[in-house]
């Protein structure tokens, strides 16, 4: 597999810490670099944030190695702290290998009409979870979680979000767990835990100070790791 791109550098990192420490958290392009296991395979992954339009962003994650490809993104529209999602795709395969007996395809797209106020999903979806799901101010899917949980811990607010995904809607409050020391681009780094979990799937994030992302991401199903994603550059 293709190696990790270079490190942060010293006078990048300074940049991102000026921006993050701002009194007005402010959207930022950026291009992370993460190390990836996806359901015990070691993969590659890419997280990218960048402009599509007026108040408008795409964040966009890619995972891909040992023949699986993942890869999912989300349009949502920033006004001042305001962010909603406006539409998605979550697309998933085994393509080689070992990947393509374990690893089902699929494809779904996410569509947020908020002047209907409600949500639709098309594609390898199920009847029941086309939707329509009404919306609320406030809503988020998956992707838009997680900047949203960076973004809310630096103000000190509540990490509680009423996650609109997959035709279903779920209530997910993130509570810090305690403190580790990460490394990123070589460099360690003091990171606070937070963790959702209820009675079958939990999510883990290692948030550092001055950094738009989390560090690590850790989703586990049924108490086994089934996406760990560990940050390796930015810029």
């Amino acid at each position: 597999m293709p190696m990790f791109r270079r490190p942060l550098r010293a006078a990048a990192v300074a940049a991102l810490l000026a921006v993050a420490s701002a009194p007005t958290l402010a959207v930022e392009p950026f291009t992370a670099d993460y190390a990836a296991n996806y359901m015990g395979m070691q993969a590659n992954g890419r997280m990218t944030l960048a402009p599509d339009g007026a108040n408008r962003w795409k964040y966009s994650l890619e995972v891909n190695g040992a023949g699986a490809r993942l890869a999912q993104s989300t349009v949502f529209e920033a006004d001042g702290e305001r962010w909603r999602p406006l539409s998605g795709n979550d697309t998933q395969g085994g393509e080689s290998g070992l990947a393509a007996m374990l690893v089902k395809k699929r494809s779904i797209n996410a569509t947020y009409d908020w002047g209907k106020g409600q949500a639709t999903w098309d594609g390898d979806v199920k009847p029941d979870r086309k939707g329509p799901v009404k919306l609320q101010p406030g809503d988020v899917d998956g992707m838009l979680m997680n900047l949203a949980l960076v973004r809310d811990f630096a103000a000190g607010k509540p990490m509680s979000y009423r996650l609109v995904e997959d035709g279903r809607v779920k209530r997910q409050v993130f509570k810090p767990a305690g403190t580790d020391t990460v490394t990123v681009g070589g460099k360690s780094h003091k990171a606070t835990r937070v963790t959702w979990k209820d009675d079958s799937r939990s999510i883990t994030a290692w948030i550092v100070d001055g950094l738009p992302v989390p560090a690590r991401i850790l989703q586990q199903r049924g108490g086994r790791d089934h996406i760990d994603l560990q940050l390796k550059s930015l810029r």
